[in-house]
């Protein structure tokens, strides 16, 4: 009997050491997982900045400018129906002509401007629906056009932007995983949704559907837009930190596209900033009242202060 005793005591330990251990290698588990996904967000943040601050990326803008029909002069000069104001541009570079949708450019006699290398004098810079946009180059600057609605204009990038090099990171949340969140996606009955930016144009966009998702019990829902992505989803969503920590028109996020149980993920920690943020010359979406969250989302990028 006593024999017996000492062996139930001698399992119980056992146990008790087995599910010790279980614990450790539970605990050790998750911190390396935690640790982990801390490594993603941190090379995610070196991506997004190295993306926004690329030849093609927004925080270079140095200009937009909405053509009337007809010339559109370009140059330093006050007399030009289209200023930009800088010691390194001539008084008179060149002019737009825009003839319906479509838009020539023709360069000043003793100036060198470049497409691709190569010197153009004049050239159909723009039509509707044909890709890829055309850019010309002159010094450290580059220009192309863009239609907003009704609206075309010139895109001017400066690739010596005295911004590039005030922008070192972005202030964002602390991370956390509680704000990995599981969804559930539901394909929308209506195939487009009514978007406004901040022109106060309002377009259509593909609206594949919404996702549902819980955040400490309550639910949410938010709409997605296809823009073409293959693997993504592109959400454009507010919430109540808007205009306290982060930007006030809002933020964007991207989410994967749903498996085939129409499950997917939503990583606040990966909700970043809207053009406008980083630079005047940008064409931002606003958030839908749908898509304005009732709660304060602590997660993810924070709203940039300009220098």
């Amino acid at each position: 009997m006593r024999h017996n005793h000492k062996m139930n005591l001698s399992r119980i330990a056992s146990y008790g050491m087995i599910a010790f251990f279980i614990s450790l290698f539970s605990d050790l588990s998750a911190q390396e997982n935690k640790k982990s996904y801390k490594a993603e967000i941190k090379e995610w943040d070196t991506k997004r900045l190295e993306s926004l601050k690329a030849a093609n990326g927004w925080v270079n803008l140095a200009g937009l400018y909405w053509l009337k029909p007809g010339e559109n002069r370009f140059g330093k000069n006050s007399s030009n129906e289209l200023v930009f104001d800088h010691p390194e541009f001539p008084d008179h570079l060149g002019t737009f002509n825009l003839n319906g949708n479509e838009v020539q450019w023709t360069t000043a006699s003793g100036q060198t401007v470049l497409e691709k290398s190569n010197a153009v004098n004049s050239i159909l810079l723009f039509q509707p629906d044909v890709m890829p946009v055309k850019q010309l180059a002159y010094k450290t600057f580059r220009w192309s056009i863009i239609k907003r609605e009704n609206l075309i204009g010139v895109r001017l990038r400066d690739l010596a932007n005295p911004a590039l090099d005030k922008l070192q990171k972005i202030d964002r949340f602390k991370v956390s995983q509680h704000w990995v969140i599981k969804a559930r996606f539901e394909p929308s009955m209506m195939p487009t949704i009514l978007t406004t930016n901040i022109l106060g144009q309002t377009y259509s966009q593909p609206h594949p559907g919404k996702v549902i998702f819980e955040i400490e019990g309550k639910t949410y829902q938010l709409d997605v837009v296809d823009e073409g992505e293959p693997d993504e989803y592109h959400i454009v969503f507010g919430d109540e930190t808007n205009g306290e920590t982060t930007y006030p028109s809002g933020r964007f996020l991207d989410i994967p596209k749903p498996d085939k149980n129409n499950q997917t993920e939503i990583d606040f920690n990966k909700s970043y900033n809207p053009p406008c943020a980083f630079s005047e010359f940008s064409t931002c979406p606003i958030p839908t009242k749908a898509n304005t969250l009732p709660i304060r989302v602590l997660a993810g990028e924070k709203n940039v202060h300009k220098k």
